[in-house]
């Protein structure tokens, strides 16, 4: 027995309706969900610090809750797990016929807009006479910072798009503006929020058009507040003092000592 079919095997026995683990017994597709985007968020975090260790767990993890998925599915008599694998094989061969077929791709930008051109073609194919839109099938369960990059990627490959880095540039200063105009005028919470998102709307097309994940800039930036925030912290914590007990000045100082003394 291979180890995949072990997997398997390990899998439906959790499942097992008399010899099986009450807890996995009891769990369905939605209850299951949430742990398959924290395993996702995970194998992200392993890559970010380039723990190979850890992203060699983390890549279990998440393979177990792809076998998860597909065991509920098969006590259902939806598909099994060698479906969801010849599913996969077979799109991934549809969509690049320029290594399993005929056709030439000249780079991976090309690639990029082939790819989605395709996917379109796909979704409209299975709505048949149905209008699709561009922007269709872009998950609403997805973090709101990748998801605005793939709304803005979409469009972009139809022709909607800023021309040069600098324009968006200028976009960000624009909302900004119109940020701190609402601030300095009634106040109204409603507009606020609607303001603040699109500044952060720019912001994640200004990450697109440097080719930065916006997702993943903000993880770095989380994981360095945290760093420093926790060096400031242990500091006043070995003086035997709080974070309530220092002035901020003190603070401030720590917090400036915590970018020269940590990595970057």
């Amino acid at each position: 027995m291979n180890a995949m079919d072990k997997l398997l095997e390990i899998m439906s026995t959790l499942r097992d309706p008399v010899k099986g683990c009450p807890w996995d017994r009891e769990q369905d597709f939605s209850s299951i969900a949430p742990y398959t985007i924290e395993e996702a968020y995970e194998v992200a975090d392993a890559i970010d610090r380039n723990d190979m260790q850890s992203l060699r767990g983390e890549l279990g993890d998440l393979l177990f809750q792809v076998v998860y998925h597909a065991q509920l599915a098969a006590e259902k008599n939806c598909f099994e797990f060698k479906d969801v694998v010849e599913g996969i094989n077979r799109k991934l061969q549809q969509r690049h016929p320029h290594v399993f077929g005929n056709e030439t791709i000249e780079n991976a930008k090309a690639q990029s807009q082939a790819w989605e051109q395709q996917k379109l073609q796909e979704r409209r194919l299975a709505a048949q006479d149905v209008f699709v839109s561009i922007l269709a099938g872009i998950s609403l369960n997805l973090p709101a910072l990748g998801r605005a990059q793939k709304l803005q990627l979409r469009a972009a490959h139809a022709g909607f798009d800023w021309h040069n880095i600098q324009d968006v540039m200028l976009k960000v200063e624009e909302e900004l503006q119109e940020l701190t105009s609402e601030m300095s005028g009634k106040n109204d919470p409603m507009r606020l929020r609607e303001e603040l998102g699109d500044l952060l709307f720019s912001c994640v097309n200004l990450a697109r058009h440097m080719e930065i994940d916006a997702e993943s800039a903000l993880r770095t930036a989380n994981r360095k507040f945290e760093q420093r925030f926790r060096y400031v912290e242990e500091n006043l914590q070995a003086q035997q003092r709080s974070l309530e007990d220092a002035s901020l000045e003190e603070k401030d100082k720590l917090w400036d000592e915590s970018k020269i003394c940590l990595p970057r």
